[in-house]
């Protein structure tokens, strides 16, 4: 396993990381023994970064994530997690208000809650789940998480930019207000290293690419049959209904071919590309057993990625808003 600063914190965490949405149960049903045994197994491999949320699973991302915790024995574990807000801006909106969106008390709630959940007497990295640019204006977020890190509620602070607008993120990468920034970036979603990235390396702010393999798609697995097999309701259900699902298969298949002749597979050209990026930090991919553990530390050996592959990306570049 390979490691990178965490921006400006000093830490040394793998460049892969745990991605602990898919523990939660809101992609399909889990079966918490394996997923505790998948993340005993990760922390083996080096992987010593975990990224959750109070949102995955309503806080069963957390505690199974603190159950695994308690029973590790080895070196220190990072663990991120993020309190959404009390009501979401509409991902229609351009310039949502910040302010009133993360009230002090309900600041606290959640910090309080997650400490709880994971079994810790301090979070190492705590993010706002949704991100809004005037929050540059507004700081009362601000005061209140910078509170907690004087009481040693929690030591670092982050937050996770809105799915489709990396560019929100970009004067705060600029101004280094917050320890990190996570963003998605993968093969589709390629525009954080044309300004948001760079906006950061004066401020030394730690980058998290989410979604590295598209909520799944980008690991070359899916036949047209896939979508059915979903469970109704499931995260990947919602995300690629009414003909999405179609339409980003017939996109995968034109990527697999650009790729096939540099990688045996699009899941490994895909880590690779987000890992070939300076400026990230760690990438967070979710993992379901050992195998998919195996795979994904795997591509941890800093590889080059082939200048030839990366001039035929561009044409791949795919902005959408899966919210509409």
């Amino acid at each position: 396993m390979k490691y990178r600063q965490f921006g400006r914190t000093g830490w040394k965490i793998s460049e892969i990381a745990f991605g602990g949405w898919q523990i939660g149960g809101d992609w399909g049903e889990v079966d918490d023994r394996q997923s505790i045994d998948t993340l005993l197994y990760a922390y083996e491999k080096g992987i010593n970064f975990v990224d959750t949320a109070e949102l995955y699973g309503k806080g069963h991302s957390e505690e199974v994530i603190g159950r695994s915790l308690k029973e590790w024995k080895g070196d220190k574990i990072y663990v991120a997690t993020k309190a959404q807000p009390v009501v979401w801006p509409n991902p229609d909106h351009d310039e949502p208000a910040m302010r009133g969106r993360y009230p002090d008390w309900y600041l606290r709630d959640n910090v309080e809650k997650s400490l709880r959940r994971l079994g810790v007497e301090r979070l190492d990295l705590f993010q706002l789940h949704c991100w809004m640019r005037d929050g540059l204006y507004a700081l009362d977020w601000l005061e209140t998480l910078n509170a907690l890190r004087v009481e040693g509620k929690i030591d670092r602070i982050g937050v996770s930019i809105r799915d489709f607008r990396p560019d929100e993120g970009v004067d705060l990468a600029r101004l280094g207000l917050v320890d990190s920034i996570q963003v998605v970036f993968n093969m589709f979603e390629q525009r954080p290293t044309d300004d948001l990235f760079p906006a950061g390396a004066a401020t030394h702010t730690g980058f998290i690419a989410r979604v590295p393999l598209d909520s799944g798609c980008l690991t070359g697995s899916w036949t047209a049959d896939t979508y059915s097999q979903w469970q109704a309701g499931s995260v990947p259900h919602t995300l690629f209904r009414d003909g999405r699902f179609a339409q980003t298969l017939e996109r995968v298949e034109a990527l697999k071919a650009d790729c096939a002749p540099f990688y045996p597979t699009l899941a490994e050209a895909a880590m690779r590309y987000v890992l070939s990026a300076p400026q990230l930090s760690t990438l967070i991919p979710g993992m379901k057993n050992r195998a998919e553990v195996d795979m994904n530390v795997a591509y941890s050996d800093g590889g080059a990625f082939p200048e030839e592959l990366a001039a035929r990306l561009p044409r791949h570049r795919w902005i959408r808003n899966y919210y509409k």
